[in-house]
């Protein structure tokens, strides 16, 4: 389920155009855990990828455009990620749903390269990925769509209460990650407690 439009110049057409284009996007994904978004440069990512740079602009047109890119692909695999999890676990309650998707997001940034940095591109421009929407804006769209069905939630009930959460949330992990570099787990089970208690006050399908 893509959620957030592509960032690329042109879509790549032959598998050796794709896995091209793959192996900048996964450059730059280490690039930035090494050296921070500020220290990347088109040249490093394209010296890193094995590729001419030359090769890089006929897909992407500057450094920000490939960032977008890797963000794009991160939230696609964050959400198929809580649907592969839900549909593994199948919590038989709400809180178990939130617990999913919060244990997902915590697990990208403790492995996904440059994911702790990036976070969903909000580290960039809280626009980054579509210029009509903030960042979060997507993540809890796509969230939605995820969890109102499943839980029988009206989406316009749902969706405020999840943007607050994302916020907080994404607040607090910054916190977490800055303490230590794989996550404070105190900080991150905080983080746990927090978004619980405040998506109970606020929305309890078991009440509705």
């Amino acid at each position: 389920m893509t959620i957030a439009p592509t960032s690329l110049r042109r879509r790549p057409v032959q598998q050796r155009s794709t896995q091209r284009v793959e192996r900048m996007l996964s450059a730059c994904a280490e690039l930035v855990s090494e050296l921070g978004y500020d220290g990347v440069t088109t040249t490093l990512i394209a010296e890193r990828a094995g590729v001419a740079v030359g090769s890089l602009y006929q897909f992407f047109p500057d450094k920000k455009a490939v960032v977008a890119e890797l963000t794009r692909r991160n939230l696609d695999d964050f959400l198929a990620r809580v649907r592969e999890q839900l549909a593994a676990s199948a919590p038989g309650d709400w809180w178990g749903a939130v617990d999913t998707v919060f244990d997902v997001y915590v697990a990208m940034h403790r492995t996904v390269p440059g994911f702790s940095r990036l976070h969903f591109g909000d580290a960039v421009d809280l626009q980054l990925l579509d210029e009509r929407k903030e960042n979060n804006a997507l993540i809890t769209d796509g969230l939605t769509r995820l969890l109102a069905p499943r839980f029988e939630i009206a989406a316009e009930s749902l969706r405020l209460p999840l943007a607050v959460a994302i916020e907080a949330a994404d607040a607090v992990l910054n916190l977490a990650f800055r303490r230590d570099p794989i996550g404070d787990g105190h900080v991150v089970d905080e983080a746990k407690a927090m978004i619980r208690g405040y998506l109970s006050a606020r929305l309890d399908p078991a009440t509705e």
